[in-house]
């Protein structure tokens, strides 16, 4: 992993200090089908980060050339009712993506977006990944995730650094329903190329991929896309550190925080979250411009900070 002098690390602890301390000043206002072909080909691993010795072993060109071929797509699936959390990512995380696009239920005059004139949610993520496949040009990875979600894109391009976006890779916060294994869809949702080349082909597919679940009761959206994608061979896959703490957060910093407090009151920070946190979700405008503060501008005085990587923005971006 990255060193602990290096500035996400420290970003991310200063952060979730500051974070802290406004919590706690108050101001933070059945078994699924799948194919028995791909299930005996899969064998199960959970995605960790290269190692800082083996990042190490690398020239300066070669770190280089690695982080300008780690390029995100963001697909941001928004609504009209959440025009506030819409624009907050808009103005904090998104920024710091390679190409961001937001999916609408609806047109919008405010801010801009792709009208999918769909209201269901499923519909609409399927029109959302399958336009994010045919427009990412040059990109080969991809972010699916609520305008209530916080992103660490260096933070993911990280884990994502060794990883060959020509392989299956489907992964984010991973939970099992029987015998089904899924992401949750609140803490985001990574996907390689190759996962969303075989989900278009399983798309067309109306029996093995539905439009509209055939179930007497619905199945949640992220249920449904990882049955989609166990038929086309990508399994769930949870991205975590080397200490095997998840990377993708489906509950915000703060409610991570207040449960740590409670639980483990002499190491808060430490049973709270990975330093090399990817995601946190059900984030509030206010908290996602305290947590662009925490990560990307607050420094200690004096102090340098060294990575071993560096992740260059877009062309013409403002972001921090």
């Amino acid at each position: 992993m990255i060193s602990e002098g290096s500035s996400f690390i420290k970003g991310m602890a200063l952060g979730a200090v500051f974070c802290l301390l406004l919590a706690i000043m108050g101001s933070f206002s059945p078994i699924q089908p799948s194919s028995p072909d791909a299930e005996e080909e899969h064998h199960h691993h959970h995605v960790i980060a290269p190692s800082n010795k083996d990042m190490q072993l690398l020239s300066e060109a070669q770190m280089l050339e690695l982080s300008q071929k780690v390029r995100v797509y963001c697909a941001i699936m928004v609504t009209p009712k959440v025009l506030v959390h819409w624009a907050a990512a808009n103005e904090t995380w998104a920024k710091h993506c390679d190409k961001t696009a937001y999916y609408s239920s609806e047109s919008s005059k405010a801010l801009e977006s792709i009208d999918l004139q769909e209201q269901d949610e499923w519909a609409r993520i399927r029109k959302a990944l399958m336009h994010a496949y045919e427009n990412a040009g040059n990109l080969r990875w991809f972010f699916m995730a609520r305008p209530t979600t916080f992103a660490i894109i260096e933070n993911l391009k990280y884990l994502i650094l060794d990883k060959d976006p020509s392989q299956p890779f489907y992964l984010g916060r991973s939970q099992n329903s029987g015998e089904l294994e899924y992401v949750e869809y609140d803490s985001g949702i990574a996907f390689s190329y190759e996962a969303l080349r075989r989900l278009m082909e399983v798309l067309k597919n109306d029996d093995l991929c539905p439009e509209q679940s055939r179930s007497l009761w619905k199945v949640s959206e992220e249920k449904q896309l990882a049955i989609c994608l166990k038929y086309a061979g990508v399994f769930a896959e949870n991205g975590e550190d080397a200490h095997g703490v998840s990377l993708f957060n489906s509950q915000s910093i703060n409610a991570l925080i207040t449960e740590s407090i409670a639980q483990h009151p002499d190491k808060v920070l430490e049973s709270c979250c990975s330093d090399m946190a990817i995601s946190f979700s059900g984030m509030s405008p206010s908290q996602m411009q305290v947590m662009m503060y925490g990560v990307y501008r607050l420094r200690p005085y004096g102090h340098d900070f060294h990575d071993s990587m560096i992740f260059l923005p877009p062309k013409g971006s403002d972001n921090d």
